[in-house]
């Protein structure tokens, strides 16, 4: 017989011991990392645009060119090393991998850039969407959310 009052015994999920969740700080972490990668990639893709593109006066080309690239560029290749490695360099150098929420398995391609565009939803409010993820208990910001994703490190 058991005891009404006696404090219930807390659920532990095969999933919450098999995996452990990236946390903000090194999130954190990994992000700057990406950014310093990133903005190298670009940077040379603009000396590129820039020595291809003929500026003049009157021609918004380059203007428009670099605008593209600056916004395509990114994620195109965010989402493909997503694709490939459900990583970027930042989050390899600690070990992390983007797995759905539910399976921990891998995510298709079209979660993935649910989650690249989440990001944006991320970013609106104050970046509030990237600060819950410290406070969520699964670490999961709102682009994690909105993709099913969670990040774990892989062991």
């Amino acid at each position: 017989m058991s005891n009404a009052y006696e404090t219930p015994a807390a659920e532990v999920t095969q999933a919450a011991v098999e995996h452990q969740y990236m946390g903000f700080w090194m999130r954190v972490l990994a992000s700057i990392i990406d950014n310093i990668w990133m903005g190298i990639v670009i940077a040379i893709v603009m000396l590129v645009v820039l020595v291809a593109t003929p500026l003049d006066d009157e021609s918004t080309q380059y203007m428009i060119t670099s605008g593209m690239v600056q916004l395509v560029l990114p994620f195109i290749l965010v989402v493909a090393l997503w694709v490939r490695f459900a990583s970027t360099p930042g989050k390899m150098a600690f070990k992390g991998k983007i797995v759905d929420a539910n399976t921990f398995e891998e995510v298709s391609g079209g979660r993935l850039v649910v989650r690249y565009l989440g990001y944006f939803v991320s970013i609106l409010p104050l970046g509030l969407g990237l600060f819950w993820i410290a406070w969520d208990k699964r670490k999961q910001g709102f682009h994690d959310k909105l993709a099913g994703t969670v990040v774990i490190i892989d062991r």
